[in-house]
């Protein structure tokens, strides 16, 4: 009896020494752990990686975000100014990113091929150019929002919003993302003419919560808007020598001056001018001619030399 009992006590011991030498089995079962931390810290980058990428994103990537999602302009309310996140505190402009002057080529042959542009001067001409500019914006789903009318200084187009589409956000100068394609699709067609434009912005007579003389007003908006078109026009690859004046005009030019708030108040005009209206233009703002006789005693003259002396004169006596 005790013999066998001897013996079972060994073989009980050496069950114990055998279970605990299974150290191999261990040592798997700690490298399979590694692993599995392994591949769980490079999903772990993987995800902190793209939501870098998506922190990182431009001005340029939230704006199509905005336009994809507002793509009708017409959100109801006149509060405050919506703002993208982007933008720099306490700027009242938005940032549109201009592509530099394609006027001209900078390779070795730059010079010898010179690109022939059309001048639009007289009223069929013009209207040959509106029914082009008309073509574009069916061809963009926007034929109801725009109005060609050749006058004597040139051709007036007016991208108007409507009941059903806006041409921008409401209450910013953000361009939806239609009427952005619409411009860019007219650029190429810009940049082939050798007339000059007018660009002017309009809104409605709905005005902003916060009314102080220094706050964002109507007037801002629609400089503001005037600018973004001009920025769109540029990205499609029209000639910046082809804007000669950009105006925001707020609200008081209304199309349909029995309803102020009327959507077709809020526009984008561009006035392609014929060659005189861009003279005339250039003269009212430029250097001022010859002095000319208004009435007796009283002209018009340059600044300058002698009269620039005899007025601070007359200034200098004054008390």
């Amino acid at each position: 009896m005790q013999a066998n009992k001897k013996g079972a006590d060994k073989h009980h011991e050496a069950t114990i020494v055998k279970r605990g030498g299974g150290k191999h089995h261990d040592d798997e079962h700690g490298g399979a752990w590694k692993v599995a931390f392994a591949d769980f810290c490079m999903a772990l980058m993987a995800l902190f990686l793209v939501l870098w990428l998506i922190a990182s994103r431009d001005a340029a990537q939230a704006k199509k975000i905005v336009r994809d999602n507002m793509a009708s302009g017409l959100i109801e309310g006149t509060g405050g100014r919506p703002e993208l996140t982007s933008n720099p505190s306490g700027s009242l402009i938005e940032r549109f990113q201009l592509p530099r002057s394609n006027g001209g080529s900078t390779g070795p042959n730059a010079g010898a091929q010179q690109t022939v542009r059309t001048r639009y001067e007289s009223p069929s001409e013009l209207a040959a150019l509106a029914h082009a500019l008309e073509k574009l914006s069916a061809d963009a789903g926007l034929s109801s929002n725009l109005a060609a009318v050749v006058t004597p200084n040139g051709l007036r187009v007016m991208l108007h919003d409507t009941d059903r589409q806006g041409m921008f956000v409401r209450g910013s100068p953000l361009p939806t993302d239609r009427f952005a394609k619409l411009l860019r699709a007219m650029a190429p067609l810009f940049e082939k003419m050798e007339n000059q434009m007018l660009i002017v912005g309009h809104t409605d007579s709905l005005q902003y919560t916060y009314k102080g003389p220094n706050g964002y007003s109507n007037w801002s908006l629609s400089a503001n808007r005037a600018l973004a078109a001009r920025g769109e026009l540029l990205s499609g690859g029209m000639r910046s020598e082809s804007v000669l004046q950009l105006v925001g005009m707020a609200d008081q030019a209304p199309l349909d001056a029995s309803k102020p708030d009327a959507a077709i108040n809020r526009r984008i005009e561009l006035l392609i001018l014929t060659r005189a209206q861009a003279a005339s233009v250039t003269a009212m703002f430029g250097t001022p001619q010859e002095g000319e006789s208004l009435s007796k005693d009283v002209t018009v003259s340059k600044p300058g030399g002698e009269a620039m002396q005899e007025l601070r004169s007359q200034l200098a006596d004054k008390p």
